[in-house]
């Protein structure tokens, strides 16, 4: 069992603008007889998943999705090299295209987590619209990414594209997981991907403990 996610504190970098965590101490053993945390987030912090709603108004919230959405056979796609900004095209999802089904997860191991803390983890690489098209074709509908954004992220000099991979996700019911990590530690074939969110009421996406599992 590899685990693929990153550590939920004050310390958790997030997306410009969104909250930032904070975990205060509520309980006490020695004061109450137990220890118990006050937690406030975002609704995608640290590792986690959008759900459709996140860019649809109409679409499924986080709560009204089947959990067959969140585990499924793994597909990495090894985009390592790809550099800042870098556009994931077909030509690197080709060689494992052949294992694409309905029910695959496809991982984009881009390698950016390694910048993860500092700002170079903004300039992350990204799915290329129309490389998402065809892996939708294929009946994908379980995407994730070791970076903070499928898309593009904009900034003051880069003015992105306007989301395109989060919107067409969205449109056939999808949902991507983003700040993925140690995705080099899946060193075995087929591994079983789990990205099962907390259950958060009408909620555009959740935190998960994503993981992967060698089950053969």
């Amino acid at each position: 069992m590899v685990d693929l996610s990153v550590v939920v504190g004050p310390g958790t970098q997030v997306y410009p603008g969104d909250p930032v965590a904070s975990l205060r101490v509520h309980s006490t053993i020695a004061r109450d007889g137990f220890n118990l945390l006050s937690v406030e987030m975002g609704s995608q912090t640290g590792t986690h998943v959008d759900a459709p709603f996140h860019f649809d108004e109409t679409a499924a919230k986080i709560d009204e999705l089947p959990l067959e959405r969140f585990i499924g056979p793994g597909v990495i796609v090894d985009a390592r090299g790809i550099g800042p900004r870098g556009r994931i095209t077909w030509e690197y999802i080709a060689p494992v295209a052949d294992q694409l089904r309905p029910g695959s997860v496809v991982l984009l191991f881009t390698g950016w987590s390694e910048h993860y803390g500092t700002d170079e983890y903004f300039e992350n690489p990204f799915l290329d619209a129309d490389a998402c098209r065809r892996l939708i074709e294929a009946g994908v509908r379980t995407f994730g990414i070791d970076a903070i954004n499928i898309d593009e992220t904009p900034d003051e000099t880069h003015v992105g594209e306007g989301f395109p991979v989060h919107h067409l996700i969205a449109d056939v019911g999808g949902v991507i997981c983003e700040n993925l990590t140690n995705l080099v530690a899946i060193d075995f074939a087929e591994p079983l991907i789990s990205l099962l969110p907390i259950a958060f009421e009408q909620a555009d996406g959740a935190p998960v403990r994503a993981v992967a599992l060698q089950t053969t």
